[in-house]
């Protein structure tokens, strides 16, 4: 069931996931946590999610999952860094967590399911291990659903060679459409479904943004594969720094988010 992780964790990867926040990635979440919640982050990633849901539900404990113990050491820096001392670290697989039943009172996880081989069996283990009356909370984006402008061919060429790439790899990519229907497969009766956006308009985003993608495609697992297909990547990186330069550049990025709260 395991998939092939599409980015890996070059410094363009990580760039982009270091800018992750808890406000700005997980903000459907924060008014449902409480001081001393237990919290399993799932694909914590380099931790900087996890570190502020550690600080919203302190004295509570949060345990970071990845699925290799060189994935999971990028979170430790992160949470030594901060200085916190309620985060515990596990490497493990979403298929098949070993946790007891009933354990945590919130389950999260932030673009995971997009990249696992079974998202259905991945829910239902997240179900399995929140304790009666927990949250389990998920957000995914959707590729097929991101927009822009200008339009540039090239940007439209580098969307779809992602979506095949990742379809290869045994994800879905546009995952966020599907998350309500995972749920139901997954027996997540009664869900609230919700969508939000990134929004890169502004000169600084923009820089950011399309010079973070602009190496990516030069340099990440994503470069590997994607040169493999014969892909110009030189083209699209030139083309990501145009659309970053360009004046009236603006994209917008759409993600699924879904809340399910275990019977009580």
């Amino acid at each position: 069931m395991a998939a092939v992780y599409t980015h890996g964790h070059h410094e363009s990867v990580l760039r982009s996931h270091r800018w992750r926040t808890a406000e700005n990635s997980a903000a459907y979440l924060l008014p449902r946590l409480k001081s001393g919640d237990t919290l399993l982050d799932i694909g914590c990633g380099p931790g900087t999610i996890t570190a502020d849901l550690a600080t919203q539900v302190t004295p509570g404990r949060v345990t970071a999952l990845e699925q290799t113990g060189p994935a999971l050491d990028l979170a430790r820096a992160e949470i030594a860094r901060r200085g916190l001392d309620t985060v515990d670290f596990a490497v493990g697989d979403v298929h098949a967590l070993d946790f007891a039943d009933d354990t945590f009172d919130v389950v999260h996880a932030h673009q995971v399911l997009q990249h696992v081989g079974d998202p259905v069996t991945a829910l239902r283990e997240m179900r399995r291990v929140t304790k009666p009356g927990g949250l389990v909370a998920v957000r995914d984006s959707d590729y097929a659903a991101f927009a822009w402008f200008p339009q540039l061919p090239e940007l439209d060429e580098w969307l779809d060679l992602y979506r095949r790439i990742a379809r290869s790899n045994g994800g879905e990519p546009d995952a966020g459409r599907r998350l309500l229907s995972w749920a139901h497969a997954a027996g997540l009766a009664g869900p609230v479904v919700t969508s939000s956006t990134w929004c890169f308009a502004t000169p600084e985003d923009r820089e950011w943004w399309g010079g973070m993608w602009a190496d990516r495609i030069l340099q990440s697992d994503l470069a590997r594969q994607a040169a493999e297909q014969g892909a110009e990547l030189q083209k699209i990186s030139d083309a990501w720094r145009a659309w970053a330069a360009h004046p009236d550049g603006w994209m917008s990025l759409l993600h699924g988010e879904l809340l399910w709260r275990k019977p009580a």
